[in-house]
């Protein structure tokens, strides 16, 4: 696969987009956004030493939205010829017709639009060819196996490789759109013998390509998380502390993000509500929205409604700062919007001084958490449990792997309680932190 091969120029795209617009004029909308984009990749995964899958991606597409007054039709397609592309703003528009009045429906104020699109170094194209990919997953495979004998089966090593470029567009003149890659490296394993066996997994994300872990690195890691879980334990049910390691830890932060998002607050459906302004973590807390983080995995100049993102302060000595608004749940709730119509750009939770060795010694006695099941989470009331996998921590070190339990407490009071943040920073997405010390949760075992 080689690495610039979209099928459609940037100017195509915006080409399109001014026909949507246009289009929609002409067909007496209101109000018109148009979002046209194409991405493509390859995915390929090893098990055991053979190919299993080798994928191919493309995909394109527009999504169109009328406003007719205050009523608003949506519609897409994967077409990108003018007879589909006219049919679709059609489509929106007798969807709007049909729509009830929203006095919150529209575009954002123009004053609020991105008027340029800095480069956030975002596209790094990989033009790896299968057979190179193939090698890559080979490669990383079997650096687990070589760990021990007792690295016995695999779910697969996979080497992903993906691109887009898209653009967006509006009615009241905005039109912004960039390329961006993003590719993976993943290995995960099976270890142990009899009816003793344990998986773990791990892998390395990251927008250019250069900056993945070895492969050789990736599959070493996965095998001895698999093999560190074997003679896993049950524990009794107990209150203790609780460590969530720096690759679940975001968890925990996006349960906060979910809970003071627009959609949450206007329906009333948060155990955060009326919270602006307010204690919600200890004053130690810090947390930073930063969406124009050169090479970032959230960065973006502006968010899905087109409104230009900007560095903020989302909690500072642990009073949250401000919500998560797009321009409908602003207006739904009498605000202003945030930029974070597509979510939220680079959460950045301020680490505090110890290492993960540091935290364990911190926490002294407790659970140590490295894989969380299930959903268990009720967002009106707070309510936190989800089944969970990891270790028994004695006197400030690892004593023996622990599974079949369950964590439980309320959000509210874990938020509360976080104790520390570690350094040990781990980024693979929107959200950036070291692993959180909660002081005290129930550990449902035997």
């Amino acid at each position: 696969m080689s690495g610039n091969d979209f099928s459609y120029t940037p100017e195509k795209l915006r080409e399109l987009a001014r026909d949507v617009l246009q289009y929609a004029a002409d067909t007496k909308a209101t109000a018109c956004e148009v979002d046209v984009s194409e991405g493509f990749g390859q995915s390929v995964t090893v098990r055991k030493q053979a190919v299993e899958t080798i994928e191919y991606n493309r995909d394109k597409g527009i999504g169109i939205t009328v406003y007719v007054g205050q009523r608003r039709g949506h519609a897409s397609t994967s077409d990108f010829s003018s007879a589909a592309v006219r049919a679709t703003v059609d489509a929106a528009l007798s969807i709007a017709k049909f729509t009830a009045e929203d006095p919150c429906a529209g575009l954002p104020e123009e004053k609020l639009l991105a008027k340029r699109t800095p480069d956030l170094d975002l596209y790094h194209p990989w033009a790896l060819e299968v057979e190179e990919a193939i090698d890559i997953a080979r490669r990383c495979e079997q650096s687990a196996f070589d760990v021990s004998p007792l690295v016995r089966n695999s779910e697969g090593a996979s080497v992903s490789v993906q691109q887009a470029h898209f653009v967006s567009a509006n009615s009241l003149g905005f039109m912004g759109g960039y390329p961006s890659t993003r590719h993976y490296i993943a290995c995960a394993v099976i270890a142990g013998k009899r009816g003793d066996m344990q998986r773990d997994d791990w892998y390395s994300t990251h927008r250019d390509a250069r900056a993945l872990a070895a492969p050789e690195a990736i599959g070493d890691y996965a095998a001895r998380r698999a093999l560190s879980r074997l003679k896993a334990r049950k524990i009794k049910t107990c209150q203790v502390p609780v460590l969530f390691e720096a690759t679940l830890a975001p968890t925990l932060i996006g349960n906060f993000t979910a809970a003071v998002s627009g959609g949450a607050l206007y329906r009333k459906s948060s155990f955060l509500l009326d919270s602006l302004g307010k204690q919600v973590f200890p004053d130690f807390m810090q947390i930073d929205e930063r969406p124009h983080i050169k090479g970032g995995l959230a960065s973006s100049p502006f968010d899905d409604d087109g409104v230009v993102t900007r560095d903020r302060s989302v909690v500072k000595d642990g009073v949250l700062q401000g919500y998560f608004l797009s321009t409908y749940t602003a207006r739904k709730l009498g605000m202003a919007t945030t930029g974070n119509a597509c979510g939220s750009h680079n959460l950045i939770v301020k680490s505090g001084k110890h290492d993960f060795r540091g935290l364990l010694k911190k926490m002294g006695k407790g659970l140590l958490v490295t894989e969380l099941l299930g959903q268990g989470v009720n967002y009106v009331t707070g309510d936190y449990s989800r089944g969970a996998a990891g270790y028994w921590v004695e006197n400030g070190e690892i004593a023996y792997p622990v599974h079949e339990i369950t964590i439980a407490g309320n959000l509210k009071d874990m938020l509360r309680g976080i104790v520390d943040v570690g350094n040990d920073v781990l980024v693979r997405g929107s959200k950036q932190t070291g692993s959180i010390l909660v002081d005290r949760m129930t550990v449902a075992g035997s």
